[in-house]
């Protein structure tokens, strides 16, 4: 494959997913993942007269999992930030998994039109650092909501040693950004790696203006807002970025 390359800043499970699906599109992928998932495998989860679980990440699918290993917890019903998420559920062995379109504010939202606030509480499976506050947001619309922490998203302190060639050598076409938190870190690690006069040459594929905002501080040669906070539309962004007049310019 001679097609452009692409920087993947998620956790390694989740970009060897999207790292497949861009190799379909004859896009090639350097993983780097910005942060490192640490599921606590002695965590065990209360899910007695819970009406719902929340994920708002695919990772969070993978702790719940670990955390709720009986067959009985996997028929409490799911509703998950977006079809990724959905799908890491599903293949956890939950078996009533609705998604919303992408992001918290569109989960919650779900859950207010889906779910009764007198039917049980609803439980929202994350990490232990984590933007926003679901339970708060649910808890403002009746419900009985609670934040259960069940891994830890560990930052990256450098970039690895491939990376830093790639970026040296401007063999790379893009950097893949999911979260503000990600995008934040590449900036960092990227200045103290004294490679931020990269960006110059680079797209930063953004999943949400919220990510594009964190990714300022780099001079990039252009970034890309995906339509929707998903990955399908990110990925049209990479496919199609080639095509002028597919993604707007910020600087």
């Amino acid at each position: 494959m001679n097609g452009p390359r692409l920087l993947l800043t998620r956790p390694r499970e989740d970009s060897l997913a999207l790292a497949a699906e861009l190799a379909r599109h004859g896009v090639e992928s350097l993983i780097e993942p910005m942060m490192t998932i640490r599921i606590d495998d002695d965590a065990k989860l209360d899910l007695s007269g819970a009406q719902a679980i929340l994920l708002t990440s695919a990772n969070g699918a993978r702790a719940l999992a670990a955390a709720s290993p009986d067959e009985e917890a996997r028929l409490t019903p799911v509703l998950a930030v977006g079809c990724a998420t959905a799908h890491a559920a599903r293949d956890a062995g939950f078996r009533a998994v609705t998604a919303a379109d992408g992001d918290v504010v569109a989960l919650a939202a779900l859950a207010v039109a889906r779910l009764d606030p007198g039917s049980g509480r609803l439980v929202h499976v994350a990490g232990r650092l984590s933007a926003g506050d679901l339970a708060a947001r649910l808890r403002a619309a009746g419900f009985e909501a609670e934040r259960a922490p069940l891994y830890d998203a560990v930052a990256s302190r450098a970039l690895s040693a491939p990376a830093r060639q790639a970026l040296e050598a401007r063999t790379l076409a893009g950097v893949a950004l999911f979260s503000p938190r990600t995008a934040r870190l590449f900036a960092k690690l990227a200045c103290e790696s004294g490679l931020d006069s990269t960006a110059r040459t680079l797209t930063a594929f953004c999943l949400s203006q919220a990510v594009a905002e964190a990714a300022a501080p780099l001079s990039w040669q252009r970034i890309c807002v995906a339509a929707a906070p998903r990955q399908d539309s990110l990925v049209a962004n990479v496919t199609g970025a080639l095509v002028p007049g597919r993604c707007s310019d910020r600087r």
